[in-house]
């Protein structure tokens, strides 16, 4: 009996030790992989395609279910399927998560631990999702957010791709993409494309992102190719991304100062700068190759570099070309040349005609120069249909290292004065231009190039210097009217007349490029974005004016 009887303990020890362990499990996955397509539909509603590359770590619980979030009520069930490594399963209304969704029974296929498993799930049909974009006149927008799980299930990285369709009949040169959300560290271009439906598509990678953060993207189109009626007006909190209980803890939990100057301020940097991406979208149907045969200035263009560096690359230009001559620097005059010479660029012409009336009127000096830029940036974009931008900037760059390195090794004054005259354009390419300027001449003589006088008022040959008569590295003779300037007075030159033209004539680069920006690239609209924590998911969701098509998921049960 007593042997018996210790069998009996022995054996349900053994039982609830099963027990606590099976409790003891927790869910622990990693999302390999996730591909994500939303497609904004001609009746103005959104369809979603995602597809979860799921692992299950070993000893985790096994995945049986996936709650996956909606943006909204607008949606339809009936229009909701899900399968797992293609074997079709059960769509429940069992959802667990925080807001609106549904769940995914895995049933008789649920991952266990240590497996993993493709699951596919398909949205056909959510309303509400587009919204009236209130800095671009009769255009729609609309912002996505990832699908994201629990931090506390989730571990590893995520080879994350998001594909934005806009609506059919949407013209390349019509769409606009914003950039995605700050805690992106992918690609802040997309991939831009027709896909096989003949729709415009913005497609955004990042090979280490993760499965617990909601990023999020921006589209905008004209708002003709849906109807009136699918454009929500939204409230005067949803378009800064709360709801009433949210505003109430806002007030609680930051207070009015934060609310009415935090946030201010913090908006007004992010919009600062955004407002210095002055290239609009670009579509590249082929999007392969390099586009050979851009100018330094078209290149400082697709670079985006700041507008007032391009201004004086321009002015570097017309000076060397005979077209414009420095009469005074402070304050700056430029004298036009009359006529002005043969072969000049279209947009050096535009920037002559900014300063031929010699009235010196800087208002509408810029608002002309504002114009020259607009019509470069669209010219630019226009040679780079069907090019990778990426590769083009990269061609570039390596161009303007080139010309600094056969600057920097030349062997003798001469040549390097002489290759600095040829690629001066060139250089200001580079970020660190000014200080690289001052680096290189510092310690050594310069061999003023023949335009100098044009665009130094100061400088004359008796004071700067004599003139020589040097040989050159092929044995020729250079120019005797060539005069010699100490390399750190020259450098000082340089860079002091870039700054002198920068500040006088282009003045705060922040006002001058944003009238810019507002034609080429018009910037996206502000949205907030707030999260919440139920159970086993989390959610967030930006919903302002600008449009809102967030998706989000549980991490399990």
């Amino acid at each position: 009996m007593k042997k018996k009887l210790f069998v009996l303990v022995l054996a349900l020890m053994f039982v609830l030790g099963l027990t606590a362990g099976t409790n003891a499990q927790e869910y622990s996955f990693e999302l390999e992989k996730e591909i994500v397509h939303v497609y904004y539909n001609e009746d103005g509603s959104m369809s979603l395609d995602y597809t979860f590359f799921f692992k299950n770590n070993a000893g985790a619980h096994i995945i049986d279910f996936i709650d996956v979030g909606t943006p909204n009520n607008s949606w339809r069930f009936s229009s909701v399927s899900a399968d797992i490594n293609g074997q079709a399963v059960k769509i429940s209304t069992d959802y667990q998560g925080s807001g609106s969704g549904f769940a995914i029974d895995m049933g008789g296929y649920a991952i266990p631990a240590g497996g993993s498993a493709k699951v596919h799930v398909y949205v056909g049909y959510i309303d509400e999702v587009l919204y009236p974009n209130d800095e671009a006149e009769d255009y729609a927008s609309a912002v996505f957010g990832t699908t994201y799980f629990g931090g506390q299930y989730v571990t590893g990285n995520t080879d994350m791709s998001i594909s934005l369709h806009l609506p059919p009949g949407v013209q390349p040169d019509e769409a606009i993409y914003y950039y995605p959300s700050d805690n992106w560290d992918g690609n802040q271009e997309p991939i831009s494309k027709i896909d096989e439906n003949g729709r415009v598509t913005y497609t955004w990678h990042h090979a280490s992102a993760n499965g617990y953060t909601q990023y999020q993207f921006g589209v905008s189109f004209p708002d003709k190719y849906v109807p009136a009626s699918a454009i929500i007006t939204p409230s005067w909190l949803e378009k800064m991304g709360l709801d009433a209980d949210t505003l109430f803890g806002l007030f609680i939990c930051l207070g009015i100062v934060f609310f009415f100057v935090g946030i201010p301020i913090i908006s007004s940097i992010s919009a600062r700068k955004r407002k210095m991406k002055y290239m609009s979208p670009k579509i590249a149907i082929e999007g392969h190759g390099i586009k050979r045969g851009l100018t330094a200035v078209e290149s400082a263009i697709l670079m985006e570099e700041p507008l007032d560096k391009v201004m004086t690359m321009i002015l570097f230009g017309v000076i060397k070309k005979d077209a414009a001559t420095v009469t005074n620097r402070d304050p700056l005059k430029i004298e036009v040349a009359k006529p002005i010479p043969e072969g000049l660029h279209k947009y050096e012409k535009d920037f002559l005609a900014a300063f031929a009336d010699g009235k010196n009127n800087r208002a509408v000096q810029r608002k002309k120069m504002q114009k020259v830029t607009v019509d470069l940036i669209e010219s630019v974009g226009k040679k780079m249909k069907g090019f990778s931008r990426k590769e083009t900037v990269a061609y570039y760059k390596k161009i303007m290292e080139r010309a600094w390195t056969q600057i920097e090794t030349a062997d003798t004054p001469e040549i390097m004065s002489e290759k600095y005259d040829k690629a001066l354009e060139w250089t200001m390419l580079d970020d660190n231009y000014q200080d690289r300027t001052t680096s290189v001449f510092r310690h050594r003589p310069v061999y003023t190039p023949m335009w100098w006088r044009r665009y130094d008022p100061s400088f004359g040959r008796s004071a700067a210097g004599k003139s020589v008569s040097v040989p050159s590295s092929g044995g020729k003779s250079l120019a005797s009217s060539m005069p010699q300037l100490p390399g750190a007075n020259f450098a000082a030159s340089i860079v002091g007349g870039a700054q002198t033209f920068s500040n006088k004539v282009v003045g705060n680069l922040n006002k001058f490029t944003s009238p810019v920006t507002q034609k080429t690239n018009p910037l996206p609209i502000r949205t907030s974005s707030g999260g919440s924590s139920s159970g086993g998911s989390s959610c967030a969701c930006a919903c302002a004016c600008a449009g809102c098509a967030c998706a989000c998921a549980g991490g399990g049960r």
